[in-house]
């Protein structure tokens, strides 16, 4: 079994480039998205809940997002959590999730945690420029969260620049290898899937 980070900004194309290892790699994966471990601030109003940070590290429930990990790295089921994002609620669900031959987790802070980190077979920033992330990032959020233009700049401003600044740009440093142009790199996706295979062929040994 193999763990795989993933970081880089938001709207970098971190699930885009999880995707496209997937399926060249052809074997069982499993992709938790940090998104889905946002901390459930219930006893919030909603109006209070929408001026919540949510760029910064401290928003994120790290706890669970690395017991779930472990779960899965020592071949136990857990189950898929999820988060409203029109709402600002956790939605957990049911549905479990297996252990994998690969488990991919993916975040703006995905390498935040130096836990989770430790665990990771291969750690993967995804270096775009901060204009790209925002045009991807709007057309995201207008299209799968219902949010507004107006919500979305002034979210940029307030929280998403000034985190990247702060933190998410420096995750570069812990990164095994930096993939440029995002998911959708079409020369290193190959590379690293046929990487990823020989070890895998060699029960993941280096």
């Amino acid at each position: 079994m193999l763990f795989i980070g993933i970081c880089g900004a938001s709207g970098s194309g971190k699930t885009t480039l999880a995707d496209e290892l997937v399926r060249d790699m052809g074997v069982d994966s499993v992709l938790i998205n940090q998104d889905a471990y946002y901390t459930d601030h219930s006893d919030l109003t909603f109006e209070e809940r929408v001026h919540l940070n949510y760029d910064e590290p401290g928003i994120f429930d790290h706890d669970l997002l690395y017991s779930d990990i472990c779960s899965l790295l020592a071949g136990k089921p857990i189950t898929r959590k999820a988060y409203d994002f029109a709402e600002h609620r956790r939605c957990d669900t049911d549905e479990i999730i297996h252990p994998a031959t690969v488990v991919i987790v993916e975040g703006i802070h995905a390498f935040y945690d130096p836990r989770l980190r430790e665990k990771m077979f291969l750690k993967l920033y995804i270096n775009v420029e901060p204009d790209i992330c925002l045009l991807r990032r709007i057309s995201r959020d207008i299209k799968e969260r219902g949010r507004q233009i107006d919500n979305i700049g002034e979210q940029y401003l307030a929280t998403v620049k000034p985190m990247y600044d702060q933190y998410i740009r420096n995750y570069i440093h812990y990164a095994d290898v930096v993939v440029m142009k995002g998911g959708k790199d079409t020369r290193i996706v190959p590379i690293l899937a046929g990487y990823l295979q020989s070890v895998l062929a060699k029960g993941g040994e280096v």
